[in-house]
């Protein structure tokens, strides 16, 4: 009987311990999670919101179009760039990226500052984490258009979201698509009509 008494009570114990560690483990890692990931994801935004609102001479920011995934004939997409000292509208046939036509137009830091302070209050770098291949773009939303906004420093990249026009997968890009768009697409006078024309 004391032995049958002396096993219970080491097999609770063992699974108060047990149970104790497992409860201590989830908030360690509850705790990293969001605390210390936390401290680190608000730092990565904070660093990209200042890559956003800079109007150094070698910043832009970048709004690209891809249309529906058909024939190579019919394919088109379009591009537009916004810096402090310039826009450029470009427009593409096929997946090739031809150039069907260029409008380049000067700007100046004013304009731009209020362009890219804009940008951030329509949420430009709101963010949905994705990793790997959950954050592959080629071939999302083939019956509608991707949209792919960039932040460049000398031309390079360093921060790019994208979107869709599908409902599934909608993306990394979490700001307000409708409103960004307009924000781009107005800083080029009558650029609505010449995108239009690729589409027809």
């Amino acid at each position: 009987m004391d032995n049958y008494r002396t096993r219970r009570i080491i097999s609770i114990a063992v699974v108060v311990i047990v149970i104790g560690a497992a409860i201590f483990g989830l908030i360690y890692v509850g705790n990293l999670l969001f605390f210390s990931g936390g401290k680190g994801a608000s730092s990565q935004i904070a660093t990209h919101e200042s890559d956003l609102l800079s109007t150094s001479a070698d910043r832009s920011v970048m709004m690209n179009v891809r249309g529906p995934i058909v024939a190579e004939e019919n394919f088109h997409s379009y591009q537009i760039k916004i810096a402090p000292n310039s826009r450029n509208l470009t427009t593409y046939n096929g997946y090739l990226n031809a150039v069907a036509s260029n409008e380049s137009l000067g700007n100046n830091v004013p304009a731009y500052e209020q362009f890219v302070n804009a940008l951030d209050r329509a949420s430009f770098m709101n963010a949905n984490v994705f990793t790997g291949s959950a954050n592959n773009s080629a071939g999302v939303c083939a019956t509608g258009f991707l949209y792919t906004f960039s932040i460049l420093k000398s031309d390079k990249s360093v921060k790019q979201l994208w979107t869709t026009s599908c409902g599934v997968p909608r993306g990394s890009f979490g700001g307000k698509v409708s409103e960004t768009m307009n924000l781009f697409t107005v800083q080029i006078p009558h650029a609505q009509t010449k995108i239009n024309t690729i589409w027809q």
